[in-house]
């Protein structure tokens, strides 16, 4: 259903918080033009922990009637409240998306039969296609293979976003059950060696600001051409530390500000890329010819 670049979209926002709707229009309209091949809307690079109820849910509405049918948008969903997974989730289906990207609840730590039974909740619930995203270093708790082949079976559940850093994990997530649900590389660093071990795209931070590059990288592999696979991954390699080096989003929306396509807003607890970084994520937007 879903293959390529998707990017895990930044929420413009002015420079007091407020949300930016001029600003989300020019990002939508940038990812048309650049071929993205999907949108994540209020995903954790949309800043989706900041976001209220009415918030989060407009931003999913616009962003779906922005693209208007040219771009797919897929509603970031996760929740540590299984209800708000599903309250958000049905959301996603009214307005539009898809599909649903559902992290794994954070903070609760729970087992592996609390996973599978909070996806398998929504999934029975809500009938739109749903992804789960599997992100132990921001959530505290990890997906585990043997879990993500029970929720296979699930009709609706059609992919995971798997973030673990672990190229070892999307292997064997593949091996028990690619021929049931598409795996995403979530690291932007690790997307090369994960499509070429059987990912059918990414859900890129890159993408943001590299959104050609990114297409083309993923395209190339799909379309079985090893040699520019590797080349256009290497111009955005320096991209893919740089975004990195303090919390994302803080990187990134720096880097869209530097690029004149959103305002410096974001909400705390996150705070403006530190000055000593700005320069390395300039040369890493050049080397990839964003600026």
């Amino acid at each position: 259903m879903f293959q390529g670049s998707m990017v895990a979209m930044a929420t413009p926002m002015h420079d007091n918080g407020a949300l930016d709707e001029s600003g989300l229009e020019r990002l939508v309209e940038f990812h048309v033009r650049n071929a993205t091949d999907a949108i994540v809307a209020v995903g954790t690079t949309g800043e989706s922990a900041t976001l209220d109820h009415d918030e989060h849910h407009y931003v999913m509405r616009r962003t779906v009637e922005i693209a208007n049918g040219r771009i797919m948008v897929m509603g970031g969903c996760g929740a540590n409240s299984t209800w708000e997974a599903e309250a958000l989730a049905r959301c996603a289906l009214d307005v539009g998306c898809e599909a649903a990207l559902l992290v794994t609840p954070y903070y609760n730590k729970p087992t592996q039969e609390g996973l599978y039974r909070h996806f398998r909740h929504v999934a029975d619930r809500v009938p739109i296609p749903q992804i789960l995203y599997n992100v132990p270093g921001r959530t505290g708790v990890d997906l585990l293979p043997e879990t993500v082949d029970r929720l296979a079976d699930v009709a609706n559940i059609v992919g995971i976003k798997e973030a673990s850093g672990s190229l070892e994990r999307a292997e064997e997530v593949i091996e028990r059950c690619g021929d049931r649900i598409d795996l995403y590389c979530g690291e932007d660093a690790r997307n090369l060696a994960l499509m070429n071990a059987g990912a059918r795209g990414c859900v890129s931070v890159t993408a943001n600001v590299a959104p050609d590059l990114m297409h083309r990288m993923c395209k190339a592999v799909l379309d079985g051409d090893p040699a520019t696979a590797e080349a256009l991954d290497a111009r955005l390699a320096a991209l893919h530390n740089a975004l990195f080096l303090e919390s994302n989003p803080i990187p990134v929306k720096w880097a869209l500000q530097e690029m004149e396509l959103i305002e410096s807003g974001m909400r705390l607890p996150m705070t403006p890329l530190s000055a000593q970084h700005h320069e390395t994520v300039r040369q890493a937007l050049k080397l990839a010819d964003a600026l």
